[in-house]
């Protein structure tokens, strides 16, 4: 009996293609199609003040979130914590979570869901098309469940780079 080994995927750098996300910069680095389904990655810089997706959670993945330098505040289920260089977070599927940067410092980080949500670069592109004005908001909702992505209200959340948190 032979098994079929996947080959290895290499991103490199100057190859990953680019989005200018507001005032975020991404790279995105595999997709699910990519890894067969394992994982989706990404690298993201955030700008200082910079909030990411308001609270949602994701049925079919966990989010992993290594920040490489600077500081985030996440939303963590009940409670949100800061992340700064080297930390490691892992956010267990339906498990509500958001993220900011603080307003005096920026992120660097990797993000990694794992297994892979299908398409999901596809749903970079689409913010980046809401940012454009070339796609409505509302196409954002009705793609919740295609992208496994489900926006909620959270009380910890209300301007979440300032909220009290915990270490």
């Amino acid at each position: 009996m032979s098994l079929i080994k996947p080959a290895a995927l290499l991103t490199r750098a100057d190859e990953a293609e680019v989005l200018n996300v507001g005032a975020t910069k991404m790279w995105l680095l595999a997709d699910a199609d990519a890894t067969g389904g394992a994982v989706n990655a990404n690298r993201a810089i955030l700008e200082p003040g910079t909030d990411g997706p308001p609270p949602h959670y994701h049925t079919g993945s966990a989010e992993i979130f290594f920040v490489l330098g600077g500081s985030l505040r996440v939303l963590a289920g009940d409670r949100v914590v800061t992340l700064d260089e080297g930390d490691f977070l892992m956010v267990p599927r339906n498990v509500p979570h958001a993220f900011a940067t603080p307003p005096e410092v920026g992120a660097d980080l990797l993000v990694v869901f794992a297994p892979g949500i299908e398409e999901r670069f596809e749903y970079f592109r689409l913010g980046v098309r809401v940012l454009k004005g070339e796609a409505g908001p509302e196409e954002i909702l009705n793609s919740q469940e295609r992208f496994d992505n489900h926006f909620i209200e959270h009380p910890l959340w209300q301007g979440g780079r300032t909220e009290v948190t915990t270490r």
